[in-house]
């Protein structure tokens, strides 16, 4: 029925312009060229027509209208049942969550390390990595009981529990006195810092990891050991830290500070390549997501990188899924520098 223009974002208005003149009917052969896509906001940078600010907004309303006429992918639902029984996507206890009092941490502190599903049930070596960094840096912090920030539920258009998880985590926010709210996961930066705004929330000031660690090296709060081999590193733009926030240099000045061999891919910045996990497509499609990935640790082979860093924990995990025998290492930022503390 459908041909593969409507797998590309041109397609895609076709398709909710169809659907809003009344010219085509919702039904569930929609579904996959609506959500195989991870949204990595590419299609906006290479666009020249009028309509390129807002084309992901475009998909992410396709998505929600979908979900409200044919309902949502199944294994999209899944991770939406698992966030309303578990505050999290991943189906695990939300006991398993660290707390400020396991941590020895004040309740209140005007800073708040919000940890995020992925960097507490999956990539634990990030979170593990983050807080002994701010320990080492003598930053006063604290963590709150956090929800799902609902980043997989507004990518997939499964909107019914977001008012729920945002009210929850700003109300943890104010009990913990917090003026600042620090993420590690790009995908909770873009939903903290837009989302929750766009959708009529106030939130004190976001901060992603890479912007706190760029100021503590260039303050020299961070101490390096000084016995280290350089390597070469190369770095992968996420998409929600990049494309849709516009954060491209804290990450850089991160690695400017290191003791590492620093190259870039060809594509970077605004061009970079997504990893493919986003959008909902890790959950609905990972056979895409992992072709995504290994066409990324192939840009990192081709300027012989040694390391493939990141900073988001989902972009970690996929590009980790992919990764080979001989392929470069992949390491988030917090463990690069982790390994170097003093």
């Amino acid at each position: 029925m459908f041909n593969f223009e409507s797998f590309y974002a041109s397609g895609r208005i076709k398709i909710s312009q169809a659907l809003e003149q009344g010219k085509l009917e919702w039904s569930e052969d929609l579904l996959l060229p609506i959500f195989a896509c991870p949204l990595c906001g590419n299609c906006e940078i290479q666009c020249q027509a009028p309509h390129q600010d807002i084309i992901v907004d475009l998909m992410e309303e396709l998505r929600r209208r979908a979900v409200d006429e044919i309902g949502p992918l199944p294994s999209h639902l899944r991770f939406r049942n698992s966030v309303e029984k578990n505050h999290n996507p991943y189906g695990e206890p939300h006991a398993d969550r660290i707390t400020a009092e396991s941590l020895n941490l004040r309740e209140k502190a005007d800073l708040v390390y919000f940890i995020g599903c992925t960097s507490t049930y999956r990539e634990q070596q990030i979170r593990d990595a983050t807080l002994l960094i701010l320990e080492k840096a003598d930053v006063e912090f604290t963590v709150v009981d956090e929800y799902c920030c609902g980043s997989p539920l507004l990518r997939t258009g499964q909107m019914d529990l977001i008012e729920f998880l945002v009210h929850h985590n700003i109300d943890a926010f104010k009990k913990a006195g917090a003026t600042r709210i620090l993420t590690s996961c790009a995908g909770c930066y873009r939903t903290l810092s837009t989302d929750y705004p766009n959708l009529g929330f106030e939130l004190p000031e976001v901060l992603h990891i890479t912007e706190l660690l760029s100021e503590l090296l260039q303050d020299g709060e961070i101490k390096l050991r000084s016995d280290i081999e350089p390597r070469t590193v190369t770095f992968h733009d996420p998409c929600h830290l990049g494309r849709h926030c516009g954060e491209y240099d804290s990450p850089r000045d991160v690695l400017g500070c290191l003791p590492v061999d620093f190259v870039e891919m060809e594509a970077n910045r605004e061009n970079a390549w997504c990893c493919g996990a986003g959008g909902g497509v890790k959950a609905g499609f990972n056979d895409f997501a992992l072709w995504s990935a290994e066409q990324r640790i192939q840009h990192a082979k081709d300027v012989e990188a040694d390391i493939l860093a990141s900073s988001c924990p989902f972009c970690k995990r996929n590009l980790s899924d992919a990764k080979r025998e001989g392929d470069p290492e992949v390491m988030d930022l917090a463990e690069l520098i982790e390994r170097m503390l003093a």
